[in-house]
């Protein structure tokens, strides 16, 4: 089995959102947002799956791994939702922000977490898709946990480790430059878990590129009045809407890659331990 040392990272992951958000999310547990339980719990549910799925293949308890993969593919439409609702939590904030002229990240918030959906939405796609070969499934699960691990290790950055905010920035800007990096840092890992084997290492240089597209977007999105307007028009739909909408590319991506890993020939002898 390839990255058997992969639990290490899972664990590290689950860590650094423990820590990252225990002031936001953990302290004040029971005075925070639905949209903030519904991301959290979802996201958290969806790295533990994932840990548990890398213990049961290594430990050659491929039915257990068969069972968490049919849960993963349950759980998938609603961590997209968990994303919608935070960046429709932003939306709301950005717009009464605007109505006491203060300035708001909540566009930049608002891409980021876009680019962000569409990050797992291919990933997940490609992971279930390559289900056959071993490595490949593996690597473009293994790559969900960078999506989510800027975030909060950005929060540490702030906190506990000003000194590797290197722009020497002030707010809001500096906090902008604290999730670049944070992203910056797992598109490094990324890239060289790539060049350690290319010939399988595609599924981190795919996730490098969506990342990196979602750091600049975020940045280039700060100052950009168009990316606030058209935030304001998100803004107007109705809320259930985009949950809808969330839930079903989720279910979409779900069934898609799970109809393809079906018809797709084995094409590696590695697959037969899938």
């Amino acid at each position: 089995m390839p990255y058997r040392k992969a639990h290490y990272f899972i664990a590290l992951t689950l860590v650094v959102i423990v820590i990252g958000f225990w002031g936001s999310y953990f302290q004040p547990f029971s005075s925070v947002p639905l949209a903030f339980h519904v991301h959290a719990g979802t996201a958290i549910a969806w790295v533990v799956l994932l840990l548990f799925q890398h213990w049961s293949i290594h430990n050659r308890k491929r039915h257990l791994h068969k069972t968490a993969g049919l849960l993963s593919l349950a759980l998938f439409p609603f961590l997209i939702v968990g994303f919608v609702m935070i960046v429709n939590t932003s939306a709301v904030a950005f717009i009464e922000s605007e109505e006491r002229g203060a300035f708001s990240l909540g566009p930049s918030f608002g891409l980021s977490m876009l680019f962000a959906i569409i990050a797992y939405l291919v990933l997940y796609y490609l992971a279930l898709r390559h289900k056959r070969n071993v490595f490949l499934h593996s690597g473009y699960m293994l790559t969900t946990p960078l999506v989510l691990f800027e975030s909060p290790f950005s929060r540490i950055m702030l906190k506990y480790l000003p000194f590797m905010i290197f722009t020497g920035s002030d707010f809001p800007q500096r906090i902008l430059d604290a999730i670049a990096i944070s992203m910056g840092l797992s598109i490094a890992f990324a890239i060289w878990l790539y060049r350690r084997d290319k010939k399988y290492g595609t599924p981190f240089l795919v996730a490098a590129v969506l990342m990196a597209l979602q750091a600049v977007s975020m940045l280039a999105g700060a100052h950009s009045e168009w990316v606030r307007e058209a935030f304001r028009r998100y803004a107007e739909i109705p809320e259930a809407m985009t949950i809808v909408v969330g839930f079903l590319l989720g279910a979409a991506v779900s069934w898609a890659g799970y109809r393809s890993s079906g018809q797709r020939p084995t094409s590696n002898p590695a697959a037969a331990a899938t």
